[in-house]
C-alpha cells in the first residue's frame, strides 16, 4: 500500500476532526468531542501553535493522524505528549500506525526531548501490545486525573 506521512496543513483539519470523532466512537464516547475545525486551525497553526499534527494520506485521503504537544517535567525537562494516534478502522494492520508512531519518535528525537509519554485505555489490548512490543514502558501504578469544566467551576465556587 502506498501512503504518505507528512505534516498536517490547515486544509486537513476537517478530515483530522473526522478521525478524532471516529476515535471517540471507538472509545465509547461519541458525544465527548467538543473541538471544532476552527479550534484545530486556530490552536494548531501559527507562531504560538499548541500542537503538532502528522497525517498519513492514501490517495489524498487522511487515513491516520498523530497529534503531539510539548510538556515540561520537573524531573526530566521538556517532553512530548502523544495525545492521539488514530488510524481509520479499515486501514488498521496496514503499517500506517507504525509509520505514524515512528514519525512521532523521530520528531521527539529531533527536538531533543527527554521523554515521549501518552495514555492508553487498559481494554485496548491491541494498542497495549503494540506499545509494549515497541519497547515502551507502561506504568501500571499511575492513574490519570482530570477535572472537567463543570468540576472546575464547582471547585472554584466552593473554594472562593
Amino acid at each position: 500500500m502506498n501512503y504518505v506521512i507528512r505534516e498536517a496543513q490547515k486544509q486537513d483539519m476537517p478530515q483530522v476532526l473526522g478521525l478524532i470523532k471516529e476515535l471517540a466512537d471507538f472509545e465509547n464516547e461519541p458525544d465527548a468531542v467538543e473541538v471544532t475545525v476552527e479550534d484545530l486551525i486556530d490552536e494548531g497553526f501559527g507562531e504560538k501553535a499548541l500542537f503538532h499534527c502528522i497525517v498519513a494520506e492514501v490517495s489524498e485521503e487522511i487515513v491516520g493522524i498523530a497529534l503531539v504537544y510539548y510538556r515540561f517535567s520537573t524531573w526530566k525537562g521538556r517532553t512530548i505528549h502523544l495525545e492521539d494516534l488514530i488510524v481509520k478502522k479499515d486501514m488498521r494492520g496496514s503499517g500506517i500506525g507504525m509509520a505514524l508512531y515512528k514519525e512521532v519518535m523521530c520528531y521527539a528525537q529531533e527536538k531533543g526531548v527527554k521523554r515521549v509519554e501518552w495514555v492508553v485505555l487498559d481494554w485496548n489490548t491491541h494498542a497495549v501490545d503494540f506499545y509494549k512490543k515497541s519497547g515502551a514502558e507502561i506504568l501500571e501504578d499511575w492513574r490519570v486525573v482530570q477535572m472537567g469544566q463543570t468540576q472546575l467551576h464547582t471547585f472554584i465556587k466552593k473554594h472562593t
